[in-house]
């Protein structure tokens, strides 16, 4: 196997191929990065078991021996990166090594035999759906910082997507709080399904939409999903579990509705939450005629006191939260309002944009 690619070329698509390859793994051919040259056409594939990225590119020269091999990803990520923009880098392989040359350098690496690299099964997708690459991202990063991390309740370390009614709407929850996103407007797809994509399969794949104009392809099946662009194909297991009904847990009547300046209100949580209890992050919100306080105390006896004004005409209510939940959603809302739905002291608010938006979010109180 032979050929020369341009530096630039290869290195957008091997970091993202790496990224999917875990640095401690069981089987060492999982830490190496599987080339193949089919004619003028390269593709990487990393895969850690769970989720698969294949990257392609054209080579520009075509004069080269068609082939396939594997090298240590890290390695030849951090050859590529220290070589010079711009420079030409020529890959041979032969009796399980692969020299790799550009200018005056000259590295030789170990292989493994490309029969032994894995392959995530092909299963056949039972829904499929094409969006553009821009509104996949928002829906994920509307909600993505509210899934699980390491919860013994596995379904709750990924996201729920949920096709219905020719809607795509993705969930995501840790217990404490949700995140809900709807994509505006109808999806072109068969059927209705909930599937749960895990946490590592969600941040890759949200490291991949990049043009936000240009088209994904997405095909679920039972126990897999597969989105195609361009350039990449991301492969990913699902989550086998079920997820929680994520209706039950939206406040079904609030009657008390604050709508506020968002960036004031996160500006003033931001504050506050400097002197919260570092361990549980609790703040007092004190909620009264067209005023909101925000009161944070900690161990050492330290206090801090923010006044807000809002639109709000009520009876007074005092309700306590975290207030790095609240202040995560006000990072991903846009707009100038936000809009707070509140009923007593140990029910979630619903958080909201004021004007109809896509987007919604419950929190749920904290007794301090």
């Amino acid at each position: 196997m032979k050929f020369t690619v341009s530096r630039d070329a290869l290195l957008k698509p091997l970091n993202l191929v790496a990224g999917v390859v875990e640095r401690r793994q069981t089987l060492p051919i999982l830490a190496n990065v599987l080339m193949v040259l089919d004619g003028d056409r390269l593709s990487l594939t990393g895969t850690d078991l769970e989720v698969e990225l294949v990257g392609r590119l054209q080579l520009d020269v075509a004069a080269g021996e068609s082939g396939e091999l594997t090298v240590p990803a890290r390695k030849l990520v951090d050859i590529c990166k220290s070589l010079p923009e711009g420079s030409e880098i020529s890959f041979s392989a032969e009796d399980g090594k692969v020299t790799v040359k550009s200018g005056r350098s000259r590295f030789t690496l170990s292989t493994l035999p490309a029969r032994e690299f894995p392959n995530v099964e092909d299963s056949m997708g039972t829904h499929q759906l094409t969006i553009k690459q821009g509104q996949l991202k928002r829906l994920i990063d509307r909600t993505g910082f509210a899934m699980a991390q390491q919860d013994v309740r596995y379904y709750l370390n990924g996201m729920l997507w949920e096709l219905k009614d020719q809607q795509l709407r993705v969930v995501a929850t840790d217990g404490h709080r949700l995140a809900l996103c709807t994509l505006p407007g109808k999806v072109d797809a068969s059927g209705d399904t909930q599937v749960i994509l895990p946490r590592k399969g969600v941040l890759e794949l949200a490291r991949l939409l990049m043009d936000e104009d240009e088209d994904i392809a997405v095909v679920i099946g039972s126990n897999h999903i597969r989105a195609t662009t361009n350039d990449f194909t991301f492969t990913s297991k699902l989550v086998d579990g079920k997820f929680p009904d994520y209706q039950r847990v939206l406040p079904r009547a609030p009657n008390k509705i604050v709508m506020g300046d968002r960036l004031e209100l996160r500006q003033a949580f931001t504050r506050a939450a400097i002197l919260s209890n570092e361990k549980y992050r609790g703040v007092r919100l004190k909620l009264t005629d067209n005023s909101l306080d925000i009161v944070a105390n900690n161990p050492e006896q330290e206090e801090a006191e923010e006044a807000v004004v809002v639109d709000y005409q009520g009876e007074s209510l005092e309700i306590g939260f975290n207030v790095s939940y609240l202040m995560d959603v006000l990072a991903v809302l846009s707009g100038e309002r936000v809009k707070l739905s509140l009923s007593d002291p140990n029910s979630s608010a619903l958080l909201e944009e004021s004007d109809e938006g896509d987007s919604l979010y419950v929190v749920m109180p904290m007794r301090l």
